[in-house]
């Protein structure tokens, strides 16, 4: 195994992110620490001032749910409607699964439950941000020791030598390279990974995570559960372009 050296992926730019929630407390709490980590934050506290304020120079929205007026779900159905692919997170004090789903299948990108940890908050911004930096970049990739994951062939090698992973399998590691260090849940693996037309238990998921380890030996370890929580990449990989 390679030293395990850590790599930060992105470094905090001048990312510009809104912050939608009618209570100003959390807005000040979510601004003073989103400035802190180098973000450029703008507020507003409904859906509808924010839907005046929205612009493409936005990177990302931190939407809350239950607001008074439009809820965040409505906002963000409209926003999708209009052809706008600003990554959402949605904060809410719901953590019902089937408010989770309802979240992911409006175009949220990732869902946060009230009271939230502000080192949580600011995981998952700068992993759906990294998420979404990989995407508009065909030619990325991802570098471990001898690992690497290419993602514009979509093909992982070890030692310049290819694992021979199916589809799902990798669509799986991206998404847990894309995400790290964020723990992802069962749910929100199988809702990104498979259609909605597929029919699939959380099982399925422990099942390729086990496959997926097996192929990958030595590296085996980068991939970790944390028990009634989820899966988790462990560390950080370099991008090569």
């Amino acid at each position: 195994m390679a030293n395990a050296s850590i790599y930060r992926i992105m470094e905090a730019m001048r990312e510009r992110i809104l912050v939608v929630d009618d209570e100003k407390d959390i807005c000040n709490i979510l601004q003073f620490n989103l400035e802190n980590e180098g973000f450029e934050v703008e507020v507003a506290y409904s859906a509808e001032e924010a839907l005046k304020k929205l612009s493409d120079s936005h990177s990302l929205v931190i939407l809350d749910v239950m607001m008074e007026g439009m809820s965040g779900f409505k906002m963000a159905e409209k926003v999708r409607k209009e052809g706008n692919t600003v990554p959402i997170i949605f904060l809410t004090a719901k953590n019902a699964e089937n408010d989770m789903l309802k979240g992911f299948s409006l175009g949220g990108d990732d869902y946060i439950t009230k009271p939230f940890s502000v080192k949580e908050v600011l995981a998952r911004v700068k992993a759906v941000l990294k998420r979404t930096a990989m995407a508009q970049s065909s030619s990325t990739k991802w570098v471990y020791g001898d690992l690497v994951i290419d993602m514009s062939s979509n093909r992982v090698t070890v030692k310049d030598k290819e694992v021979p992973l199916t589809k799902k399998e990798f669509e799986i590691l991206a998404l847990l390279v894309q995400s790290a260090p964020t723990i992802l849940t069962r749910s929100e693996i199988l809702n990104k990974v498979w259609s909605d037309n597929e029919f699939v238990l959380d099982r399925t998921v422990d099942v390729h995570i086990t496959r997926l380890r097996k192929k990958l030996g030595d590296y085996a370890s980068l991939i970790l559960n944390r028990s009634g929580f989820g899966y988790y990449l462990n560390t950080d990989l370099k991008i090569e372009k």
